[in-house]
């Protein structure tokens, strides 16, 4: 996956997910997990298009790891609203197989930086 193909992805994300918290219920609870999803869901295509201009790799890392805590976040918040039935399962659970693709291809990224890291030290 080419880094504007995860952009693009992200960004779809962060939309699906703007518009899943605006068709949520106004409870006290939903309201107080939309605040929470809006925020985490939105976060990592902005961290992670912080990342691609990041001025090293140990800067580009620090901040797949915030992407990859902000996607790992989100898929706690839509296992509780699926869990708690704040919204219908069927209209949640696409996006939360999503988030945990996404917090794969985020892992994965990290540990090849890692690795690049790590060999780059053993070199020297």
């Amino acid at each position: 996956m080419t880094e504007q193909e995860l952009k693009d992805r992200l960004k779809r994300f962060a939309v699906r997910i703007i518009k899943m918290v605006d068709s949520m219920p106004h409870s006290i609870s939903s309201t107080a997990i939309a605040k929470q999803i809006v925020r985490s869901g939105t976060s990592p295509i902005a961290n992670y298009r912080a990342a691609c201009v990041g001025k090293s790799k140990k800067d580009f890392l620090n901040k797949l790891k915030m992407v990859e805590e902000e996607i790992d976040e989100t898929g706690l918040w839509l296992d509780l609203i699926m869990e708690c039935e704040i919204l219908p399962r069927k209209r949640v659970s696409a996006l939360y197989e999503e988030s945990q693709e996404l917090l794969k291809i985020i892992i994965s990224s990290i540990l090849t930086v890692q690795n690049s890291l790590n060999s780059n030290s053993t070199s020297k």
